[in-house]
């Protein structure tokens, strides 16, 4: 029996915009909002998100090009320690191909991907009050401001993989 379920870990904006995006799409599983931390000098907790996917329904490729072009993937600023822009990955494979992917994505980019590739080391997760914030409060102006835009977006230029009743309100 093949196994095609996977994870990788997302890092680049407010933790609640990330969850909201890959809640979003079709063959995502489960997303975990929270911390995470690697090695070195980025061992230190980043909001960020794990995605549970199935290989047959999205592809590691479309997830990382979702998520470049979601955040700020090619600009610096004073809060990236807190908002990380990075993709966390759980072995040396999958390492090898996002690194692999990542030079690729950068041909279709004019500004350097500031994009990290980092190894997953540490998750702590978000209080309960804040996983699913969302889809709990899609009226909340912070939602509307920030979150809804990306949501567009993904519409826009994801649709065959977004899931309809999840974004049903933006479709109107």
């Amino acid at each position: 029996m093949v196994i095609n379920r996977s994870k990788i870990g997302f890092g680049g904006g407010c933790h609640w915009c990330t969850e909201a995006i890959f809640q979003s799409l079709v063959g995502v599983e489960k997303v975990e909002q929270g911390f995470v931390a690697s090695i070195n000098s980025n061992n230190s907790l980043s909001e960020a998100v794990i995605v549970h996917f199935n290989r047959k329904c999205i592809t590691l490729k479309t997830l990382i090009e979702i998520h470049l072009l979601t955040h700020s993937s090619r600009s610096s600023h004073s809060m990236r320690q807190k908002y990380r822009s990075a993709i966390y990955t759980f072995d040396t494979s999958q390492e090898e191909a996002v690194n692999s992917l990542m030079v690729k994505f950068q041909n279709h980019f004019n500004e350097k991907l500031i994009t990290k590739v980092l190894p997953f080391r540490y998750f702590e997760a978000s209080r309960e009050n804040f996983i699913n914030y969302y889809f709990k409060n899609p009226k909340k102006p912070f939602c509307e401001t920030f979150i809804d835009p990306k949501l567009k977006l993904l519409l826009q230029q994801f649709s065959q993989y977004v899931n309809p009743d999840k974004v049903v309100h933006l479709q109107q």
